[in-house]
């Protein structure tokens, strides 16, 4: 296991390097972004080819993985084509003056590079058992994964629709998925990566594995996701009294 560990981190370090250098050149850090998703799918396949490995279990996870990567990494690069470094970064840009390309390396690539690999663990278990007999457990977290996806990708979809419409300018998104829950996108997120660690628990390491879905969990609720944007909309009045009728997360809201 310590192997395929090994391998997955010097596959991340050389792709967050190459993503690195592309943002210098375009002076624009939010396009690590973008390379968020398509880095786990480029890292999981280069993982199978290395190890030639083919079976039901691995080829569904494979399929998965590549649906959620690519939709994530294609709906990230519409919503932000045309519209400069994201607000985040070029705030950071703009607070750490001569020392961006150091901080900028190493707190914004090489740190997203250390949660990609973190949050892979239950993948690279499922890479490393070899196991070939699809199971309860693997049916099991397909199913969720595929609750989690609706959420994220009908959510995404929803809120993109609506702020292009410009008579929203300003407004909040409180209809749809949205009338259920204020975060219906980083609600799906965590489902699906709690839905792999269900479908890795056959492969075993469950102590290792279960890292992944805590650690996204922790991520998006206390650090980046609802955090950040709770933070951004705190004091609009709007916002506010949506707040008041429907959860931040889970999707309870009437």
């Amino acid at each position: 296991m310590e192997t395929i560990l090994w391998q997955a981190a010097q596959i991340i370090f050389v792709y967050m390097c190459l993503f690195f250098l592309l943002a210098q050149f375009l002076k624009d850090n939010s396009i690590v972004d973008i390379g968020w998703g398509i880095g786990f799918l480029i890292t999981t396949s280069l993982l199978i080819f290395m190890h030639q490995l083919i079976s039901i279990p691995l080829l569904l996870l494979l399929l998965i993985i590549s649906i959620w990567a690519v939709r994530l990494s294609t709906h990230i690069f519409v919503r932000n084509k045309g519209k400069g470094e994201d607000y985040r970064y070029a705030q950071w840009r703009k607070d750490w003056g001569k020392w961006i390309y150091i901080r900028g390396f190493l707190q914004v690539f090489m740190l997203q590079g250390f949660f990609m690999w973190v949050i892979l663990f239950p993948v690279l278990t499922v890479i490393y058992s070899e196991i070939s007999t699809f199971s309860f457990w693997h049916a099991a977290g397909l199913l969720i994964w595929i609750t989690g996806f609706y959420f994220e990708a009908i959510g995404d979809y929803q809120l993109l629709k609506f702020k292009k419409n410009p008579d929203n300018k300003g407004k909040i998104m409180t209809t749809g998925l949205w009338k259920y829950t204020r975060h219906p996108n980083y609600f799906g997120e965590c489902v699906m990566w709690w839905g792999i660690f269900i479908y890795s628990i056959p492969s075993g390491y469950l102590l290792l594995t279960i890292i992944s879905p805590l650690v996204l969990t922790w991520l998006l609720l206390k650090v980046s996701g609802v955090a950040m944007l709770e933070r951004k909309y705190k004091g609009n009045p709007a916002f506010e009294a949506y707040a008041k009728r429907t959860p931040a997360f889970f999707p309870w809201g009437a």
